[in-house]
This record gives structure tokens, C-alpha cells and sequence, in this order.
């Protein structure tokens, strides 16, 4: 079933005419200024959505290099090279103006990524890879010339890790669709160790739709294949991402680009008989349903079709529950219980009311969350119980900017 165009709109593409089309379409691009040169380079790809760029490398100047080290945080770890921003910086000049020379004459080698391991919230560790500050930079620099082309291409509903958007862009998205949208049955999805599978061989074929510069090509290759240092020992790497690596979440969105939201746009378009609603957050991702039929189809659908690319579906975290304006009243009238809630980007969102009756989305810190970030709150206290009354008052008031900046939303 074609996508309404109340669901076009809600996703945040395919703007009819004279209704702000451009910004909308391309709001990754409006709102954030890119320099003259990759303007033209994002200009070339929203014209011709199948023209392959053959020479890119060149716009990985020394200035696009100093860009990306500016983005670069001063508090971060060390990599293997025990270089930090502070030091790098002292002769930033020369040590760019090489940085570039190595890279167009063939001579800059990526270096493995140094793992460590943080706490997760059911007990055990998370990886996380810190690669070394040129790497940094390189990616940072070449990752904003791919953004250049691939943001003509995402479409609407993707907001993970893009200029110019962010997860509430998405939260409001969803709240909208559910609103606004014939949707009773929501399907919160979660694909397992997204980072950590993405197969190497299919990711640069991917790639490689758009880009044709071999020398871009190369350097994704290197990276993906630098490894891991874990205890003076360095791990080869066959499958995923390059952890904690800038150009990371461009290549899995690429990924992710080709494998999901093309695929589950046209589905929709041939197989559905009902509205269906798409908002995904990089892995993180919801549809919404206005039929069980079609929601069941695809999930079926969906859980073959990451197979072939040798990905699956978290089971414990991916359910299909009723959702929606109409769910509470379709279970009062089978016996049953209120509607299921879901977790999406930090809050459960659940079927509300308001004060004069009417339906409403309505989300709630997730209480996983929450209590993770009270137990850390308690320990981080109790560290500085003997500062100064003055810091204590400035640490606790950052504390709460940052909470109530992102959880901070209407109905919370």
C-alpha cells in the first residue's frame, strides 16, 4: 500500500509541492552549514541518485582535516599511541600538514583499536574501542565527505547519527505518527549486536553503489580490518564496525540504508493492506501498524530478511503488541488487560488520557534508566561529599541540565 501522505509527511519526506519541501527533505543538510566544495558534492548526488562518485579523496584536505580534529573531545582516552588532543595540538600545523601528505601518498596505516570494557546495566560489560586521534581525525574528515552523498539519499524516517537531527526529532516523529496515523499495533524491534555483526564483505558493497573512488574504498577497507589491541594482544576483526570509531554510525546507517529502510519502504508500497508507520533511531527502530495481518507478514518478512545478511532480532527485546487509539477499547471489550507499553530511545511509551478523555501518547523515563542513573548519581555524590559546598552546587546543577535536557518532554 503507497505511504499517505499524512505518513510522508509525519517521516519527514516526500513534501508535496510548495509546502517547505526542500528544507524538509533535506533538513540534515539546511541546518547545518557544509563548506562550498561539498555542497557541490551534495548537489551532484541529489541530482543523480545513481551516479557513483570517482574521485572524493581530494576533499580530504588539510582543512577538512583540522575540522575534524576540532570536533574532537579534549577529555578523550588515549588510544594505543598514547597521543591525547592536548598533545597533538602542540604542533597542530605540521602535524596535519603530514597527516594529509600520508594519506594521498598511500602511507597512513590505521592502528588498532585500543579496547576497554564499561559496566552494563544487567551486570555485565560492554566493549567499547578507543581509536587512536588520527584515526579520529581521518575518519571524522572522510565521514563528512560521504555524508555529503549519502544524505541525499537516507530516507526521512532514519534519524540515527545524522547532521541535523536528533532522538527527539525522532521521538517526535513517532508520537506524531501514532497520533495522527490509523496505527493499532506497534512492532518495537531490536536487532542483536548490530555493531558487532555487520558482515565486512557486504557493508563495502554497499559502499561501493555510491562511492567508486578506490582510494575511499581503501581506507574503509584498512579501518575495518585494523583490529583490536585487548591486554597488549591484538585481535583480527572479521565482522563489525570499527568500535568507537567516527565513521562508525555513517557506515552502519549506510548498512542499515540497503538492508532495512529501502527494503521495508517498498514492502509497505506491494505487500501491506494498511498504513504502516516507520521511525528508526540507528539499530533502534518502530513500526507502526494499522492492521495485525500486515504486521505479522512483517515479521516474518523482516527476520528473513536480516538472515541473508547475517543478522536476527533480539527475541527478548523485539514484540508486537496492540498500540494505539483504539487498542484500550478493542481489550476492555475482550477482557483484557490495558495495552502493552514499549521502550524506545530512553522512555516507555504508553496509552494515555486526558483530563477531558481524549487519547493520547504519553512517555515516561524508562525505569531502567532512571534507576541506573540514581544508583551512579549516589555514588558520584558520595565521592564528593568532602568538596566544597560551591563545586557540589555546580556538578548537581550540570547533572540536572543534562537529565532534564533530553528526558525533559511533555507528559514526563
Amino acid at each position: 500500500m503507497k505511504p499517505s501522505k499524512e505518513t510522508r509527511r509525519v517521516e519527514g519526506r516526500d513534501q508535496p509541492e510548495g509546502s517547505l519541501r526542500e528544507e524538509a527533505k533535506v533538513r540534515t543538510q539546511s541546518r547545518v552549514a557544509l563548506p562550498p566544495n561539498l555542497e557541490r558534492v551534495n548537489a551532484a548526488a541529489k541530482q543523480a541518485a545513481q551516479t557513483r562518485f570517482t574521485a572524493l579523496l581530494h576533499h580530504v584536505d588539510e582543512a577538512a582535516l583540522y575540522r575534524a580534529f576540532r570536533r574532537q573531545k579534549r577529555q578523550a582516552s588515549a588510544g594505543v599511541d598514547g597521543i591525547t588532543v592536548a598533545k597533538y595540538e602542540e604542533r597542530l600545523t605540521d602535524n596535519l600538514r603530514d597527516l594529509c601528505e600520508r594519506v594521498h601518498t598511500g602511507r597512513y596505516r590505521p592502528q588498532p583499536v585500543r579496547r576497554v570494557y564499561i559496566p552494563k546495566a544487567d551486570g555485565g560489560k560492554r566493549p567499547l574501542g578507543v581509536p587512536a586521534l588520527e584515526d579520529k581525525i581521518v575518519q571524522g574528515a572522510v565521514a563528512e565527505v560521504l555524508s555529503a552523498v549519502y544524505e541525499a539519499d537516507f530516507l526521512g524516517f532514519s534519524y540515527g547519527f545524522r547532521p541535523g537531527r536528533s532522538p527527539h526529532m525522532a521521538l517526535d516523529a513517532l508520537h506524531t505518527a501514532i497520533m495522527s496515523q490509523r496505527v493499532n499495533w506497534v512492532l518495537d524491534a531490536d536487532i542483536r549486536s548490530f555493531f558487532d555483526s555487520v558482515d565486512h564483505e557486504w557493508l563495502l558493497r554497499m559502499v561501493a553503489h555510491r562511492i567508486a573512488d578506490p582510494r575511499i574504498l581503501r581506507l574503509i577497507g584498512l579501518w575495518l580490518r585494523a583490529g583490536v589491541l585487548e591486554s597488549g594482544e591484538k585481535q583480527e576483526t572479521d565482522r563489525g564496525t570499527p568500535q568507537g570509531a567516527g565513521i562508525s554510525p555513517l557506515l552502519a546507517n549506510i548498512f542499515l540504508h540497503y538492508i532495512l529502510d529501502l527494503w521495508a519502504h517498498q514492502w509497505r508500497r506491494r505487500h501491506a493492506h494498511g498504513r504502516v508507520v516507520i521511525v528508526r533511531y540507528a539499530d533502534d527502530f518502530v513500526m507502526g501498524f494499522e492492521k495485525k495481518a500486515d504486521a505479522e507478514e512483517m515479521l516474518l518478512a523482516l527476520k528473513a530478511r536480516l538472515a541473508g545478511f547475517g543478522l536476527t532480532l533480539h527475541e527478548d527485546k523485539t514484540r508486537l503488541i496492540e498500540f494505539g487509539r483504539f487498542a484500550a477499547l478493542s481489550r476492555q471489550r475482550r477482557g483484557e488487560r490495558r495495552p502493552e507499553t514499549f521502550a524506545f530511545l530512553g522512555f516507555t511509551h504508553y496509552c494515555g488520557r486526558t483530563r477531558d478523555g481524549r487519547f493520547i501518547v504519553k512517555h515516561k523515563t524508562e525505569g531502567k534508566r532512571l534507576t541506573r542513573k540514581l544508583t551512579a548519581l549516589r555514588q558520584d555524590a558520595w565521592r564528593l561529599m568532602h568538596a566544597p559546598m560551591a563545586a557540589q552546587h555546580r556538578w548537581f546543577a550540570a547533572v540536572l541540565r543534562g537529565h532534564y535536557g533530553y528526558y525533559g518532554r511533555p507528559h514526563n
